[in-house]
């Protein structure tokens, strides 16, 4: 009786471990929208990232556009939904609180992009300088000027109006500055930021703040204003952050890299 009790016991821990048991397959009985909705509260890098790769229905529903938008190049038939060949597209068709996964290889070509909405921008490779923003000197300058600040026409590639995250990418600015923060919560985390060398580097930033300096209409503005870098590599320029508001450079640590410097630091109210 003791050896039968002990194989029903082993069979059970068997069937009960097995994959194709009902318990292990629960999360697969449900509908479409039950995982999709699910899987819009993990984080797109890598939890979400890492779901695609479990089978090809996660695939399809992690990578669904109602998730997140793709700017990728390389692609030819842009009818497909969610898919769009630059960020100023994507960024224009995206809804408050959408993520735009910015695809590796190649230059993605930015100048004083708007964004007044909130959004999170991720490139697409396994390091952040796989992924190029670039925003090249005197670019659509005609079409979309920047905007005055400290006696200065500053060009960028983004402009940020809205709470926003950046992760995962490379900002280049040839003259000007990599971002131009105007309001709202920016988030910059494992990025790198670089102002290219050139005889005008005291005319470059890689982050500019006027948040609170009254430059701007006030239905622009918005409370909390601040921003967070973490984990980040930023390069050339007269200095990393220039503030001209409320705002001023606070709790800054730096770890030095055999090749690099690594920045953490906030810019908040006085």
């Amino acid at each position: 009786m003791e050896v039968e009790e002990l194989e029903k016991r082993k069979s059970r821990k068997i069937t009960s471990s097995s994959p194709s048991s009902p318990s292990s397959a629960l999360i697969n009985n449900l509908d479409d929208g039950c995982l999709m909705h699910i899987f819009s509260f993990l984080s797109p890098i890598p939890d979400r990232y890492n779901t695609a790769l479990v089978c090809h229905r996660w695939c399809y529903l992690a990578c669904h556009p109602r998730l997140w938008l793709r700017v990728d190049r390389s692609v030819q038939d842009f009818s497909e939904p969610g898919v769009f060949p630059n960020i100023e597209e994507a960024v224009s068709a995206a809804r408050p609180g959408d993520t735009i996964l910015i695809a590796a290889g190649g230059s993605h070509l930015a100048s004083n992009i708007q964004i007044k909405k909130p959004l999170c921008l991720i490139g697409g490779g396994e390091l952040p300088d796989e992924t190029n923003v670039i925003c090249l000197r005197g670019s659509d300058r005609e079409k979309q000027p920047a905007r005055l600040c400290c006696s200065f026409w500053w060009s960028s590639a983004l402009e940020f109006l809205s709470t926003c995250k950046l992760t995962n990418l490379t900002v280049k600015a040839e003259l000007g500055c990599c971002l131009l923060h105007r309001s709202g919560r920016l988030i910059i985390d494992e990025c790198i930021l670089q102002c290219e060398s050139n005889p005008l580097d005291y005319l470059s930033c890689p982050i500019v703040s006027t948040a609170g300096s009254g430059v701007f209409p006030s239905n622009l503005k918005s409370d909390g204003d601040s921003i967070s870098v973490s984990h980040t590599r930023i390069e050339g320029g007269a200095k990393a952050v220039l503030t001209s508001g409320d705002l001023a450079l606070q709790q800054v640590r730096v770890i030095y890299a055999r090749t690099c410097l690594y920045f953490w630091f906030d810019v908040d109210c006085r």
